[in-house]
């Protein structure tokens, strides 16, 4: 009897214990407040947090889909004005947090944040508000919390304020700290920024990391569709005056050196300048630096063609008559910084990938990043320009060599109609429709073939007594991409050349629209389709989605016919000028499977990131990345993805519920049908759930 008593009295012992042990309250973080006056008008208020060993403090920033930020309140007061921001004084680190799979800024040990002001008011007052702050172990995390604060000040002249230090509202006495010196990071306390967190702990690996993602971005920079034309150019160059072996490789070397020069020093100046990744936006669509480079690829291609030589300034010639080292590895130099403007249009979305952290604080990482990446851009230039024989090999009176070049002309002017296209696809000016687009390339690339024929002719070319097998395959070639290019004037998808033309949406005379899913409207209450969206989408007039497929093109819109229909959302970030985007959907979304999916499955929502479309003032906005307003559609959209995700590389397609929650991992530009089936279908899954 005793014995069976026992083990009743002991398992009521063990079931209250455990009970207890579940029901404790977690209070891991303690606050205290104190304030120290640093001028005749000024304070600064101290805000230090204690944190229990094991646990951990989240800084002001993290990164989208983490925890909830630490992040102050302020009561308005006509007593006194904030300057700046709350600033984190304690030195944060970043680590990987396991409850939300993601390396995450945060606290050990200790946190202090500090806010200056400067009082304005003669009277008493008090400074109240509240801090919303949330915290985690290995194991848990304790949901969000606010703690309150207060602090007094009294009438001025009173003499209760000494300058050294104050006694804290729910603390002692806080002696002044030199950590306060050290390491602050300012921002703003309104709302939560989210950028990428990096790994401090293993700082120097996480930096040769990014170095190596950044030189293997500049390999791939090489492949883009403007830039890989522009290697025989600078061949040519080099080929002038390379009887010096000496002179001709030194020359090289500057025009390597001086291609990575540059890219850095954009990086330097945009992080001392925090001009951020909207530079790279702005340069790549504006009219004024395409219409440049229009201009200059259409004079390359008229001096391939036979129409002028290239040569220096007379100023540089007459200089180089008495300084000829001088004048040459000066046109080095410009050289160099010709392929930098001229390519920056192709590279900025790569570009702006490193730009967008100088933004964000982090202003190592866009020079070493743009130091890998110029490092890998100049190195096939640089081989070329030290071994022009590689080509100059070739016959030096006429010949092939004279083709080659005449051929590169052809490419050129075929590719410079890129930027004319960008023009008109971003200013909504519907002078270069698709059909005219194709129009032009089936002209020139008719020419081609009819040149491969000999039965074109220009200066310096030779006499073709007969056409040889290389220049017949090369006509068949020729004609051959005519003829496939062809269809394209009727609505043809053309998903091989998909990234280098407009859009299918800027097609006016579209055979192919009755006959499938394919349409140029973009809006479904105007093909027809009352119940496909809510309402007519804003700027439906001139913005349209690929493929017949129904949208919006505004954030707030399509948000709330996904949650009026209960659908998820495909957050589309994409730019009028941007080539990747045009390939995935001339060659994924066209997919009858995808388009299936994405036509009964999804809200759309596409927000181009380089659209001119100046907003009214109403729509303006402040944006809490960078602080500056924007003030077109295509600016407030590019906020929206730098700011919520950290890039502004296009294309990025995010699937969300309707809160904005992720329901599976970004993606960008992959080629790969069945993987974005297989995304799109994670996406609805997890919104069933």
């Amino acid at each position: 009897m005793n014995a069976r008593l026992f083990k009743h009295l002991a398992a009521l012992f063990f079931l209250v214990a455990a009970t207890s042990a579940f029901a404790q309250i977690l209070d891991p973080i303690s606050w205290s407040f104190s304030k120290e006056k640093t001028g005749e008008h000024e304070y600064d208020l101290i805000f230090t947090a204690g944190i229990e060993n094991k646990w951990h403090l989240y800084a002001q920033k993290l990164p989208e889909g983490g925890p909830i930020p630490t992040s102050f309140q302020f009561g308005e007061s006509v007593h006194y004005e904030r300057i700046g921001g709350v600033e984190e004084i304690s030195e944060p680190e970043v680590k990987f947090d396991p409850s939300f799979n993601m390396d995450l800024i945060m606290f050990s040990h200790e946190a202090i944040f500090r806010q200056k002001i400067k009082i304005i008011a003669e009277e008493a007052f008090t400074i109240s508000g509240s801090i919303e702050y949330m915290c985690c172990d290995d194991e848990r995390c304790l949901p969000p919390t606010d703690e309150e604060f207060q602090f007094s000040f009294p009438a001025a002249g009173t003499g209760s304020e000494d300058a050294a230090g104050e006694t804290g509202e729910t603390g002692g006495i806080r002696e002044s700290d030199s950590r306060l010196d050290l390491g602050t990071v300012a921002t703003e306390d309104q709302g939560s920024l989210t950028v990428s967190a990096e790994p401090v702990e293993s700082e120097n690996a996480s930096l040769w990391v990014f170095f190596l993602i950044a030189f293997v971005a500049g390999l791939a920079g090489i492949l883009t569709p403007c830039v890989f034309p522009m290697i025989p150019m600078t061949v040519s160059f080099f080929m002038q005056g390379s009887e010096n072996r000496g002179k001709a490789i030194l020359k090289g070397l500057i025009f390597g050196v001086s291609i990575i020069a540059i890219y850095t020093a954009i990086g330097l100046i945009v992080s001392i300048s925090s001009a951020g990744a909207e530079l790279t936006s702005s340069v790549s669509t504006h009219w004024i630096p395409n219409l440049i480079f229009f201009v200059l690829f259409m004079i390359f291609a008229a001096s391939f063609l036979g129409m002028f030589e290239l040569v220096l300034p007379s100023k540089w010639v007459n200089s180089s008559d008495r300084q000829v080292d001088k004048g040459g590895y000066l046109g080095a130099f410009f050289m160099a910084l010709t392929l930098v403007l001229v390519s920056f249009s192709c590279t900025g979305p790569i570009v702006g990938a490193l730009l967008v952290e100088a933004a964000g604080g982090l202003a190592l990482k866009p020079i070493l990043g743009m130091f890998g990446f110029s490092l890998a851009f100049a190195l096939p230039f640089t081989l070329f320009a030290i071994f022009p024989s590689w080509l100059k090999g070739l016959p030096k009176s006429g010949g092939w060599l004279n083709s080659v070049k005449v051929v590169l002309g052809f490419i050129v002017l075929a590719f410079g109609m890129k930027f004319l296209s960008t023009i008109d696809q971003t200013y909504h000016l519907g002078l270069m429709s698709r059909e005219v687009y194709l129009g032009i390339w089936m002209v020139i690339f008719t020419m081609l073939g009819f040149y491969f024929l000999g039965k074109l002719k220009f200066a310096h070319d030779s006499d073709i007594p007969h056409v040889t097998v290389p220049r017949l395959a090369l006509a068949i070639a020729s004609f051959t991409f005519v003829l496939y290019m062809l269809p394209g004037l009727f609505g043809a998808n053309l998903s091989s050349i998909s990234a280098l033309i407009p859009p299918k949406s800027s097609q006016q005379f579209d055979l192919t629209s009755s006959a499938g899913p394919v349409g140029t409207t973009g809006n479904a209450l105007m093909s027809g389709e009352e119940d496909a969206l809510c309402n007519t989408p804003s700027y439906a007039g001139f913005l349209h989605l690929p493929h017949g497929l129904n949208g919006y093109f505004d954030y707030a819109e399509g948000m709330a016919c996904a949650r009026e229909k209960n659908m998820p959302v495909l957050l589309d970030f994409k730019g009028h000028a941007c080539s990747n985007c045009k390939e995935m959907e001339g060659k994924v979304w066209s997919d009858p499977e995808v388009l299936q999916r994405l036509k009964n499955n999804y809200i759309i929502i596409a927000l181009y990131t380089d659209d001119r479309t100046k907003l009214p003032e109403s729509e303006w906005i402040t944006s809490s990345f960078d602080g500056k307003v924007k003030k077109t559609l295509g600016k407030k959209n590019l906020d929206l993805q730098i700011s919520r995700y950290q890039t502004n590389t296009q294309p990025f397609y995010v699937l969300i519920d309707t809160e904005g929650n992720p329901l599976a991992e970004p993606r960008g530009h992959n080629l790969d049908i069945q993987a974005f089936n297989e995304w799109l279908d994670i996406g609805v899954k997890n919104f069933n759930n």
